[in-house]
């Protein structure tokens, strides 16, 4: 057996490292054709266009079920499929959470795409790293779980104490004041740019960052939220 051979039969979490591949080849791929093709210019995306969009990457998603259960038998397959359906109903909460930071920020519609292309890129290494993290933590020290349980516990509780009309103020939130103190950041959008170039208080050109910058920062950190 050569050495590609034995790499690519490796065992990795469980699974061969050519299965692997093949994953991360398909979700590269659909990234790159996301923004690569259909979304090559900044544009206003409608409702009848997002909902074909949201079909197809579901449809995506469910024949990828079908060929885990395929390669790695049912258990497999319902295993991904129960996990598939979670992360459906989890990322309601980071829609209206989206939105509501969209809606302070002022930013446009044709711009809010490439604010979730890059978040969603962000957050699959992010996730990633807690994932590993907490099971190296979980392995190493069992009693964690616990602390975890308890974290959930304690959140559900302040969700059901929490009234109805209870909207978080932007303003006054202690991560936007400390992202506006410590960063420069324009006070208008340039287009769809993250990152500009300007005069500072002194004349001197230095590096600025936008209101489309600050949005994806504040999504990465909702996420990561909803991810814990």
């Amino acid at each position: 057996m050569t050495a590609l051979e034995t790499f690519l039969l490796a065992d990795f979490l469980g699974t061969a490292t050519w299965l692997w591949l093949i994953f991360i080849s398909i979700v590269i791929a659909l990234l790159v054709f996301d923004l690569g093709v259909l979304h090559r210019e900044h544009r206003e995306i409608g409702v009848r266009e997002s909902l074909f969009l949201s079909a197809g990457y579901i449809s995506a998603g469910l024949l990828f079920g079908l060929w885990v259960w395929y390669m790695k038998g049912a258990g497999s397959g319902m295993e991904f499929y129960t996990g598939f359906l979670i992360e459906k109903s989890l990322s309601m909460d980071n829609v209206f959470v989206m939105a509501m930071i969209f809606s302070f920020l002022a930013i446009p519609r044709k711009y809010q795409h490439e604010v979730l292309f890059w978040g969603i890129l962000g957050v699959i290494v992010l996730r990633a790293i807690m994932i590993g993290l907490g099971a190296h933590l979980v392995s190493e020290f069992s009693w964690i779980l616990y602390v975890f349980g308890a974290f959930l516990l304690l959140t559900g509780i302040k969700m059901l104490f929490a009234k109805v009309d209870d909207h978080p103020d932007l303003d006054n939130n202690f991560f936007v004041k400390y992202l506006r103190k410590h960063m420069r950041i324009t006070d208008k959008l340039h287009e769809g740019r993250f990152f500009v170039r300007q005069p500072d208080a002194n004349g001197k050109s230095v590096l600025w960052a936008t209101p489309l910058f600050l949005a994806l920062v504040l999504i990465e950190c909702a996420d990561l939220v909803f991810a814990a």
